[in-house]
C-alpha cells in the first residue's frame, strides 16, 4: 500500500471488524477515517448485478470532474479489464478478501495518471454481496488533476490479501486467469504457479501478477 489514505482506510476496517471477516456498515464512523474521507467510496449492488457508487469522496469525484454519486463503478474499467474486475470483487465480496488494484486513469487528450484503490468487504443486512467499500488516490497526482477528467482506466496490477490465516490459491488462479496478459508478473507459459515473494515486507505467494498474502492482521 502505497498511499497513506490506503493505509489508513485498511487499518481502520481490520480494527472495525475484530474477529469477524468483515465489519457491520452501520459500524462505520466517517470521524474515525477523517485523513481518508475524500478519497472514500462505498458501493452498492444495483438491480443488473453490478456497482454503483452510494457514495464517493470529493477527491475522487475531482479526478473524474463529475459527482459519482448513483454512477456505475463496473463501467469505469476499459471493456478488456471488467471480467478481472468482476471476479476480483467477487473475492472481496464472497471470500472476503481485500483487493488492492492499481490503474492508469487516462484523459481525452491522453494524458495519465497512476491510481491505487483499495475494495473491502462489508456487511449490510447480514450479507457482504450487497456493499463495498473503498478508497481511489492518486499515486503522482499531476498539476492537471481536476481539470482533465478521466475518461477510461486500465489495470497495472492486482494484489489479493486475506486478513486471517487461509489459503486461497484456488480464487487466486480464478482472478489471474480473468487479467489480460499484458499486466505485470506476468509469468510466460503453462499453468500459473505460486512464486515466493515479498510483498509490503510480507512473504507472499504469486500468481501471474497476483500476490497472495496469508493472514494480515498484523
Amino acid at each position: 500500500m502505497q498511499k497513506q489514505s490506503t493505509k489508513a482506510l485498511y487499518q481502520y476496517w481490520n480494527t472495525l471488524r475484530g474477529a469477524r471477516s468483515a465489519p457491520d456498515r452501520r459500524d462505520i464512523d466517517p470521524t474515525k477515517i477523517r485523513s481518508a474521507l475524500a478519497n472514500t467510496f462505498i458501493l452498492e449492488l444495483n438491480e443488473t448485478q453490478e456497482f454503483d457508487f452510494r457514495l464517493a469522496g470529493s477527491h475522487i469525484c475531482s479526478a473524474y470532474a463529475r459527482e459519482l454519486k448513483g454512477r456505475s463503478f463496473t463501467r469505469l474499467w476499459h471493456p478488456r479489464d471488467r471480467d478481472a474486475m468482476e471476479t476480483l470483487v467477487r473475492a472481496v465480496t464472497e471470500d472476503h478478501a481485500v483487493a488492492l488494484v492499481t490503474f492508469q486513469g487516462i484523459t481525452a487528450i491522453n494524458t495519465r495518471m497512476s491510481i491505487e484503490a483499495i475494495l473491502l468487504p462489508v456487511r449490510h443486512n447480514g450479507s457482504t454481496q450487497t456493499r463495498l467499500l473503498g478508497a481511489m488516490t492518486a499515486v503522482d497526482e499531476p498539476y492537471w488533476f481536476g481539470a482533465q477528467p478521466v475518461i477510461e482506466q486500465r489495470i497495472t496490477g492486482l494484489r489479493l490479501i486475506w486478513p486471517d490465516d487461509q489459503s486461497h490459491a484456488e480464487i487466486a488462479r480464478d482472478v489471474a486467469a480473468q487479467v489480460p496478459h499484458d499486466i505485470g508478473f506476468v509469468e510466460t507459459g503453462g499453468a500459473h504457479r505460486p512464486m515466493a515473494a515479498t510483498v509490503f515486507g510480507r512473504q507472499a505467494r504469486r500468481y501471474a501478477h497476483l500476490a497472495v498474502i496469508d493472514g494480515g492482521r498484523q
